[in-house]
């Protein structure tokens, strides 16, 4: 592997670390329906603003969500959209392995 390589695999890797809290996902499918202030996701997430802007700070860093501050309210959008086919392919994993199960079990 050479160090382009590597480099490339690092920032996937990261991606993916940020997308890996249930919290972190439920904001990204929010995020596909509209922009949202903080105040909203945590109302919907019945977190406290600390956790839920944590949330949000990892999300941001990893290049997944944009944020707009307008008066005292910061916004959040997702940068790209198409992040969430990648969960169209995860859930086709489940779907196979669980037809990988059932042709177990019969």
């Amino acid at each position: 592997m050479d160090q382009k390589q590597k480099a490339i695999l690092e920032a996937r890797a990261n991606v993916l670390k940020a997308m890996a809290h249930p919290t972190r996902l439920f904001i990204i499918e929010e995020l596909e329906k509209e922009e949202r202030c903080v105040c909203d996701l945590t109302e919907l997430i019945g977190a406290d603003v600390s956790t839920v802007s944590k949330h949000l700070s990892v999300l941001k860093q990893a290049g997944i969500v944009l944020s707009d501050k307008r008066g005292n309210l910061v916004f959040y959008r997702l940068r790209v959209p198409c992040i969430l086919s990648f969960f169209g392919c995860v859930e086709s994993i489940f779907k196979a392995q669980a037809e990988d199960h059932s042709s177990l079990v019969k």
